[in-house]
């Protein structure tokens, strides 16, 4: 077993999306890390539909997290049916099949670091009062200093924030993305573009599109 010792992984990624629920009027939670020298990845949620969620904004490359990252700020839909969504039209439109009536995105921020999001939904299409968005940004600088810790201190071991035989490690994904920027020749944002497109034309799923990459079952040509 690794020296970060996978039923403490857990128990810690439990805790971190449970103090969301624990402190707000939300339905689910979702944890995500963005860091320059570790991949992209889920590091907890609560339910299936927030894995989801967090899931359909990696799979298509757009959502309101991506504008929390960019802008630094909340991203706040009180009522996810009745708004306008030029900037992500196709996540909207996933959307719309799931149970979500409301979507609040934090960002996770500490000084210049942008560490990841915490994506909370309600199925309901209520807002965030005041006080529930000063405790929701409370919460996110706390843990963003935490998860700051963990990565740095996974850096140290070569290893990844997500254990590798969870089901939210997107390890696989990144196998593939390195084998089509090699059949390719391109960068690997490039790569994942290519992944996405080929994943949304054939409606499935990026891990669907990684396992066929990874088994050699599906091969990109230019």
């Amino acid at each position: 077993m690794s020296p970060w010792d996978y039923a403490k992984n857990r128990d810690y990624d439990t805790a971190v999306c449970a103090q969301f629920l624990a402190a707000l009027p939300v339905t689910g939670a979702a944890v995500s890390v963005f860091s320059a020298s570790l991949p992209e990845a889920c590091v907890c949620a609560t339910d299936t539909l927030a894995a989801k969620l967090d899931e359909m904004q990696f799979d298509l490359g757009e959502g309101p997290r991506r504008d929390a990252v960019t802008t630094r700020a909340p991203v706040l839909l009180a009522d996810v049916r009745n708004s306008s969504h030029e900037r992500w039209p196709i996540y909207w439109q996933a959307l719309l099949d799931t149970d979500v009536q409301s979507l609040f995105i934090f960002p996770l921020i500490v000084g210049a670091l942008n560490v990841g999001v915490v994506e909370l939904y309600s199925r309901s299409p209520n807002p965030l009062s005041s006080r529930d968005q000063e405790i929701a940004v409370a919460l996110a600088d706390r843990i963003a200093w935490s998860l700051l810790d963990r990565i740095l201190t996974l850096n140290a071991r070569n290893m990844s924030p997500t254990d590798e035989s969870s089901p939210l490690s997107r390890r696989e994904i990144h196998q593939a993305t390195g084998m089509v920027l090699v059949q390719l020749g391109l960068t690997a944002t490039e790569a994942l573009l290519r992944m996405r497109a080929h994943a949304f034309a054939n409606d499935q799923s990026m891990r669907d599109v990684a396992r066929e990459v990874v088994a050699r079952t599906l091969v990109f040509t230019s």
